[in-house]
């Protein structure tokens, strides 16, 4: 998320829970809405190729923590508008899982609209500076609980186990923590018998790490790997073109990898947005490795993103708006699969490249101890946005993972998942198709974010 003129709150990356029993006792919320399944390197609806038409939507921005998805008339009132704007899909930034969230995902599935979750809040989440100590099973506990609630929902698309959590070279070495919560969450929905809502990752368009963290969210075993990764992206200013962006080097440099590819944000207000880039991001030029993506932001909070403003409950539509109306109107899908790869599959795993990437193993963190019995009991109380914060409070993890530790089997059994010695690391595990990626030849637009990693940044 960008910045507001004023500041630039913290951030951080990873929470949320739910009240929940066990798992034999949950069932999905009834709605006739298709889910989004992955299938090579594509979202699917039933066998017809999805691609996300979205916003980034967190009314309050920084000055007011709240949950849109709680707030069933506010959620009812915008709703009016994404049909306007013929959106599919919304983002929402951090939800308070102890609230009741069933009115608001009703009417939204009612309207044909997908959610995309950012599980984490500001106090619940992984910490880019120190991820040892805020990788801890009461930070997973809260996560959990958040995905034990948002997974029985249809409409609900994809869960981020983090925002922007690496934005430089440095901060590469947070890496393996957060790609060990995107393996702890796909255990969890697979332990619990949810539906396998997919998984993945939102970086920082950085382009001296943007492959590699590809590559390294994609590399290892299967159930190391994420289930798509996604990218915020402001390097499109109008006026600009395929190649003045640096669109086509992206598309160039993505081309076979093996996950679903999307925007998690994009939408540049240097200049007067025209948001020309629509255009481009669903034809077959991009359609082959991209599957759309969500336009920063829904709501004006200061920062001039905004398409709407809010005001006592009246909302007033501003210039972007139409411009993006107008861009969506204009704008098909391409007929057909749009042309994507069937097969998938893993990369290899990156090498250490200081000083921008400061990973020198494949091998994860185990899950912290404590945490493997929501694996087997469930998530258990969902304390929300009063509870008193993970950063440095649980226990961590006591060692690293063996390679499979994240199949179910491994996860709940009574021996241990941690080894005191690395191993051979996740690339002797590698599937049969493996791509790997040239260093990319244009200097992109670096997201802006904070001291600590964010899934839910306080940067409107």
């Amino acid at each position: 998320m960008k910045s507001s003129v004023a500041s630039m709150a913290t951030a951080i990356t990873l929470g949320a829970s739910t009240v929940l029993g066990a798992a034999t006792n949950l069932k999905a919320r009834s709605s006739d809405l298709t889910s989004i399944t992955v299938k090579g390197n594509a979202f699917f609806k039933g066998d017809d190729r999805f691609y996300m038409r979205g916003v980034d939507y967190q009314p309050g921005g920084s000055s007011d923590l709240a949950d849109p998805i709680a707030d069933a008339d506010g959620c009812k009132r915008d709703i009016k508008k994404f049909q306007d704007l013929g959106l599919n899909t919304i983002r929402v930034y951090s939800v308070d899982n102890s609230a009741d969230h069933d009115e608001c995902m009703t009417a939204l599935a009612e309207a044909g609209i997908y959610l995309v979750l950012d599980v984490n809040t500001p106090k619940y989440s992984i910490n880019r500076a120190d991820p040892e100590t805020s990788y801890n099973d009461v930070y997973l506990q809260y996560i959990f609980s958040t995905m034990e609630k948002f997974a029985q929902y249809n409409n609900t698309l994809a869960f981020f186990s983090g925002n922007e959590v690496i934005n430089d070279g440095p901060s590469s070495k947070a890496a393996p923590y957060v790609k060990a919560v995107t393996r702890d969450m796909r255990t969890f929905l697979r332990a619990r018998g949810l539906r396998e809502v997919p998984v993945g990752y939102s970086a920082a368009d950085v382009d001296t790490n943007r492959l590699e963290m590809a590559e390294y969210m994609n590399c290892g075993t299967d159930d190391e790997r994420s289930d798509f990764f996604a990218f915020n992206d402001y390097s499109w200013c109008d006026p600009s073109s395929f190649t003045t962006s640096g669109w086509d080097q992206k598309v160039k440099n993505f081309t076979g990898y093996g996950l679903p590819l999307f925007l998690s944000e994009y939408g540049c207000n240097t200049n007067t947005r025209k948001f020309e880039e629509v255009t481009a991001l669903y034809s077959t030029k991009m359609t082959p490795v991209y599957s759309g993506g969500l336009v920063y932001e829904y709501t004006e909070s200061g920062s001039k993103y905004g398409l709407v403003e809010i005001s006592d409950d009246k909302v007033t539509t501003l210039d972007d708006y139409t411009a993006l109306k107008s861009a969506f109107d204009k704008t098909e899908n391409p007929t057909g699969n749009g042309g994507y790869n069937s097969t998938g599959g893993a990369s290899g795993c990156p090498k250490m490249q200081k000083p921008n990437w400061d990973v020198d193993s494949d091998v994860l963190p185990a899950m912290p101890t404590p945490a493997k019995k929501y694996l087997t009991q469930g998530a258990g109380t969902a304390v929300g946005f009063s509870g008193k914060g993970s950063q440095n409070a649980g226990t961590a993890s006591s060692g690293n993972a063996t390679q499979g530790s994240g199949d179910v089997a491994a996860a709940t059994s009574g021996g241990s998942a941690a080894s005191s010695t690395s191993s051979e690391g996740a690339a002797a595990g590698l599937k049969p198709f493996q791509f790997s990626f040239a260093p990319a030849t244009v200097g992109l637009v670096t997201v802006m974010s904070t001291v600590f990693g964010a899934s839910f940044i306080l940067l409107l």
